[in-house]
């Protein structure tokens, strides 16, 4: 089996973004994605377990580097003056 070369976006965010993060990938295509609970320590303070509205999420995405910076650029220019948003990615071999 022929490994594909792909790339793996992930977003880390307010948990109050879910579902207009969620209207944003319809619309831009995403086809598939992976939403999780995240808690953990960074420049925007500590975040502990109260998964309420104040919590954060993890979205990952695997896509083509295109669609991915596509996204990338989309969610910058909506929600990062207003919210706590960290995105990276890197190359990923997708199989299967």
């Amino acid at each position: 089996m022929t490994a594909q070369p792909k790339t793996l976006l992930t977003i880390i965010t307010e948990g109050v973004l879910e579902n207009s993060l969620v209207d944003d990938f319809k619309r831009l295509g995403v086809i598939g994605y992976t939403i999780s609970e995240a808690r953990g320590l960074g420049t925007h303070g500590l975040r502990t377990g109260n998964w309420r509205k104040d919590g954060n999420i993890r979205v990952d995405i695997v896509a083509d580097s295109d669609q991915c910076a596509r996204i990338v650029d989309q969610l910058r220019a909506d929600y990062d003056r207003d919210y706590g948003l960290l995105m990276y990615s890197c190359p990923v071999d997708l199989h299967g």
